[in-house]
């Protein structure tokens, strides 16, 4: 190890979450969080790990951008193929996790995910910048490959396949839906004494508990 990383710390200072001021549900005060992290950290903020676990029972863990959020939960999009759809169908659960340096803010979901339905794949592929579009077509994702003239060659391709012509979204791309059944608000505090906030779905009920930092 070129650096000793053993004493690598800061202090982290943040406003409290108090009971008394917090609302029932919790994806409204995910709203007001991610708000806030969109002005202090711009494009990143949406940025999220994404854990699941493969059929083995072996977690997995990658970074992925949050594309949709409303009361019943989260939206995200991927290859079907790759290797988080692969363990998402054989096992579908999976965790989220937000981290906010500069607001000293994490938000952990965990719940169930299941496929969007078509059209609204449908939809936001078309949103999509033309080039991002190319990419769903372009890469196999998690596949070994030759090397990154083999990306470039199916690009070249590909633009030649679809030049003047709308991109269809491809069958194998879509999005994901987690249905939370607990979500959690850790807000650092000094001496780290941190403020951690847990909400569990019960039924079609929010119960919320303080926990140990």
């Amino acid at each position: 190890m070129t650096r000793d990383i053993a004493d690598i710390r800061r202090d982290y200072e943040g406003g409290r979450l108090d009971e008394d001021q917090l609302p029932e549900r919790p994806m409204p005060l995910f709203d007001e969080w991610l708000a806030l992290a969109l002005d202090a950290e711009g494009q990143d903020a949406n940025a999220m790990t994404l854990a699941t676990v493969d059929s083995q029972g072996l977690p997995h863990a990658r970074v992925v951008l949050l594309k949709g959020a409303e009361d019943q939960g989260l939206q995200f999009f991927s290859n079907y193929h790759s290797h988080k759809g692969s363990e998402l169908a054989n096992v579908p659960q999976a965790a989220l996790v937000f981290w906010w340096p500069s607001l000293a803010r994490q938000v952990r979901f965990e719940g169930a995910v299941e496929k969007i339905d078509t059209k609204a794949s449908d939809a936001y592929f078309a949103r999509r910048p033309r080039a991002s579009q190319l990419g769903a077509w372009v890469a196999t994702q998690s596949v070994v490959i030759p090397g990154r003239q083999w990306l470039e060659e199916r690009e070249t391709r590909f633009k030649q396949a679809y030049e003047g012509q709308e991109i269809p979204r491809p069958l194998h791309w879509g999005g994901y839906h987690l249905t939370p059944n607990m979500i959690e608000f850790w807000q650092g505090q000094p001496s780290r004494l941190h403020d951690r906030i847990r909400f569990e779905r019960r039924d079609d009920h929010w119960q919320r508990f303080r926990l140990a930092p």
